[in-house]
């Protein structure tokens, strides 16, 4: 069973909240930082299953921890990395999905309303799956909306890879969209081929439709 969970959060009664809530979830806690150097060093030696990890980490509180996760991601390809901010770091949040390795989640604090959310995502991204907050989704999409690859997609199926892009499955999008589950499966088929993602038995290869259009500028 993956387990082995690493946090990196400078605030003291947030850190020891995660410690304890994922302990009763069965979650082994490896190490609990707090800076960005302590991250990467933790990152590298102990290769949790999976991280949570805070965007702005002493020194600077800025981008302290996406930048010790793309360092960490690089020597370890695939580590899984679960981001919980208060802030959508565009630029770094790309540059980390866009590998497309698998294995990563983006959450907003103040988004995740209980405890069964949140650990349904850590499980998900320690098992190489990706957790994504929906307006994180929406953010990075915007950002890029001018980029030919999302211009060739219909309204339907900008909303279709907007559901796709955070795990989840063909029932959950086809009931959150009110469609039907077929429906679902011929958008999903047109939106890989019109951003050219040939067949493949990746598990995230769903979730590549949407890098593979982050990741061009």
């Amino acid at each position: 069973m993956l387990n082995r969970v690493l946090i990196a959060e400078d605030l003291y009664l947030l850190r020891d909240g995660l410690v304890r809530l994922l302990q009763a979830h069965g979650f082994t806690v490896v190490g609990a930082v707090e800076t960005g150097p302590e991250l990467l060093k933790a990152l590298i030696e102990l290769r949790p299953d999976v991280s949570v990890v805070d965007v702005r980490l002493p020194p600077t509180l800025t981008d302290e921890g996406l930048k010790a996760s793309l360092e960490a991601r690089r020597k370890i390809p695939g580590l899984p990395i679960l981001v919980l901010s208060q802030h959508v770091e565009q630029l770094y949040a790309r540059e980390l999905l866009a590998d497309g390795s698998g294995g990563i989640g983006y959450l907003l604090k103040d988004r995740v309303f209980n405890a069964d959310q949140f650990v349904d995502a850590v499980r998900r991204v320690a098992a190489g799956g990706t957790a994504m907050d929906p307006e994180v989704i929406s953010k990075l999409l915007a950002s890029n909306a001018r980029n030919e690859p999302l211009a060739a997609l219909t309204p339907r199926e900008r909303e279709v890879l907007e559901v796709m892009a955070e795990g989840r499955s063909n029932a959950a999008i086809a009931q959150r969209l009110y469609l039907s589950e077929s429906a679902v499966a011929k958008h999903t088929a047109n939106i890989f081929a019109k951003l050219d993602l040939a067949p493949s038995d990746d598990d995230n290869r769903r979730v590549l439709a949407v890098l593979a259009y982050l990741n061009s500028r």
